[in-house]
């Protein structure tokens, strides 16, 4: 007796390992865990989902048909979708949102960016006369001084006078840190090499230079470019946007990427001036306005709809960009990871150049070229964020999702 229950209790834990193996590494088990607990879907689309030996099913067909394992939209709104393993047993729902088509017309085109800062931007301290006001009172690079005497700032050389017309007395500056607002108090030296009244800091009211946009909605005529933030180089902190202009750019050369050294597309745009939008919104994940005309793009003129994160997968896909003076032209990628994100980030995917043209052309990717639309099966999917310093080859990208959620 003693020995059957042995054998009984052996054979169990073998079963049970057996099983405990097959969840951990069956392909059925790989498959589940890869499923998505939401999936967006536009209405009149079909996807394939890969459950190995699971079967999928749902109590409202009207919205979400199902066979083979292929969800189809029928109608809008949301439905449960249950995986049966086996078919037999439910393990996990998926919820299925079934949506309107969003249609953008993909960018590519390179844009320059003008903004003028909300506020003067304090870049680094300095001494003045063997002290420094600025610092003694606190004030760091970073921070953003936003009036000085209960008077507004809107630029350093409004800075400049009303230091000088205080000829010495105390100031109270109103800055802020962090989204924070502070308030310091200081008094302006004499520069005994100048003869002028100083407070000891380096700031700056201004920025410009070259990127990509990325898309153009022609229902509500915005755009989202870049894909990250403008940020200051000296401090690496967002610059805040009092007025910005999103400019036409031509590209004039190139400086290739190398190992250890990001690359850099050279554009012109401040000479003379072609105005295409204004810049409402400098964000971590791209800046984002309204355009003065209509935005067409020659390798997509009717547009392409929106392919949200769930529908991504490493494979082939393509980039929109210019690096020349012969306009957009799509480039071959490899997407070779996909992070999935319940919050926005700018880090979505990791791609990676095989296009031999770009290769020989740019390195890879290099600075500019962050905003370049990607587009995988027929979907604009994202965009161009970020390079690998030690391989120009590889980049990061942005869901698109998560631009037009920051677009708002």
């Amino acid at each position: 007796m003693k020995k059957r229950r042995g054998w009984i209790r052996k054979t169990a834990g073998l079963m049970l390992l057996a099983m405990t193996a097959w969840m951990l590494f069956s392909p059925t088990a790989q498959a589940l865990r890869a499923l998505p607990d939401r999936y967006r879907l536009t209405l009149g689309e079909s996807q394939y989902l890969n459950a190995g030996v699971a079967v999928l099913s749902s109590q409202d067909e009207r919205l979400v048909s199902l066979e083979a394992n292929t969800l189809s939209a029928q109608d809008l709104g949301q439905a449960k979708v249950t995986v049966n393993l086996f078919g037999l047993f439910p393990v996990r729902q998926i919820e299925v949102d079934v949506r309107e088509e969003i249609r953008l017309i993909p960018g590519g085109q390179a844009v320059g960016v003008a903004l003028a800062t909300k506020g003067v931007l304090v870049v680094g301290v300095s001494d003045v006369s063997g002290q420094s006001p600025a610092q003694a009172a606190g004030l760091k690079p970073g921070d953003v001084l936003e009036s000085i005497n209960g008077q507004a700032l809107t630029s350093s050389e409004q800075l400049s006078s009303l230091v000088a017309s205080a000829k010495g007395s105390p100031l109270s500056i109103i800055y802020q840190r962090e989204g924070k607002s502070h308030t310091a108090h200081l008094t302006p030296l004499v520069d005994s090499s100048s003869g002028l009244w100083r407070i000891g800091a380096w700031v700056r009211d201004s920025t410009a230079g070259v990127g990509t946009l990325s898309y153009y909605n022609p229902q509500n005529q915005s755009y989202g470019a870049l894909g990250h933030a403008i940020n200051d180089g000296d401090t690496g902190k967002l610059l805040p946007i009092r007025m910005g202009s999103l400019l036409k750019a031509d590209i004039v050369d190139v400086r290739r990427g190398q190992k250890g050294t990001p690359g850099e597309l050279r554009g012109s745009f401040l000479r003379d001036q072609v105005i295409l939008g204004d810049i409402d919104l400098n964000t971590q994940l791209g800046i984002y306005g309204d355009m003065d005309r209509p935005v067409s793009n020659p390798l997509y003129p009717d547009g392409l709809p929106v392919g949200y994160q769930e529908t991504i997968k490493p494979g082939p896909a393509t980039i929109l960009s210019t690096v020349d003076g012969n306009g957009i032209r799509e480039y071959e990628v490899e997407i070779t990871h996909v992070n999935r994100q319940s919050s926005p980030g700018a880090k979505s995917m990791v791609i990676h150049v095989t296009d031999p043209d770009l290769l020989s052309r740019t390195g890879g990717i290099v600075q500019g070229m962050s905003g370049s639309p990607i587009i995988q099966n027929g979907h604009i999917i994202g965009a161009v964020t970020h390079v690998f310093v030690d391989d120009p080859t590889r980049g990061y990208g942005i869901f698109i999702e998560n631009m037009l959620d920051a677009a708002g």
